[in-house]
């Protein structure tokens, strides 16, 4: 039988005891438990639960989705340009026990893989590339960072690359190509207008010749629009057939 001396001894005990074995864990958490130093099959949580101290040691995971940002790195693309690049990588735990046990700490892995990766996959893409088809590069990182922490219970769900941050004298060199093709376009765009409008002249010419009285109205036409802006001065056209005629007479008295 206990004195009762050490009832509140055995109380106080009991009362540590319960408060070290029933854990309670929010719905985003788990806990990878160790019995003796061995894993146990199941992950705990979430809400109430019991861990057996000084049996079981515990390590609480979080399941949401870590938003990890890899800093700028120095890379040289395919084509001998040096840029610094900085990504967003999107993951989460989705198996607790193989993200305790396969690898030390999955945040710094994660980010270091990250880091490599993005080296790795955009030296391989022109410059081009890695600024117009950034989608297609993003899917391709995206792939080679899960591929690598799915042994470490780790679902990487989207990879985005932010900025690419480019030198002074490439911007300028990027700058003057932009004008030169806007240049361009516009020497197209006048020479194409000039080529539609001689074409549309050809076609009424030659509509005119074959009726002349179509000649007759649009030179009255034009008396009317030059009376409108009330000008001082006036100028008569003459048709082409009169000068013929008078050149005509001309040749036949020689």
């Amino acid at each position: 039988m206990f004195s009762m001396s050490t009832l509140p001894i055995l109380i106080i005990f009991g009362i540590f005891l319960v408060t070290r074995w029933i854990r309670v864990l929010n719905e985003y958490e788990r806990a990878v438990v160790f019995r003796l130093g061995r894993l146990l099959p199941a992950a705990k949580g979430p809400g109430l639960f019991f861990l057996f101290w000084p049996l079981d040691k515990m390590t609480k995971i979080s399941l949401r989705t870590v938003v990890l940002d890899v800093p700028p790195q120095d890379v040289i693309t395919k084509d001998n340009v040096s840029v610094k690049v900085n990504a967003v990588v999107y993951f989460r735990v989705v198996d607790p026990g193989r993200a305790v046990v396969s690898v030390e700490n999955y945040l710094f892995a994660t980010s270091q893989l990250s880091q490599t990766t993005l080296r790795s996959v955009l030296g391989q893409a022109e410059l081009d590339e890695l600024l117009s088809e950034r989608e297609k590069l993003n899917e391709r990182l995206q792939e080679i960072i899960d591929q690598h922490t799915d042994p470490w219970g780790i679902k990487v769900s989207m990879v985005e690359v932010k900025h690419v941050d480019l030198p002074q004298e490439m911007q300028r060199a990027m700058a003057r190509q932009a004008e030169a093709e806007r240049e361009k376009r516009a020497k197209f765009i006048h020479a194409e207008g000039e080529l539609n409008a001689s074409k549309s002249l050809s076609e009424a010419a030659n509509m005119i010749a074959t009726n002349p009285v179509t000649l007759q109205l649009r030179y009255l036409q034009t008396l009317t629009e030059i009376a409108s802006e009330k000008n001082s001065t006036i100028i008569f056209p003459l048709p082409i057939d009169l000068m013929q005629a008078f050149v005509s007479r001309g040749e036949t008295t020689k």
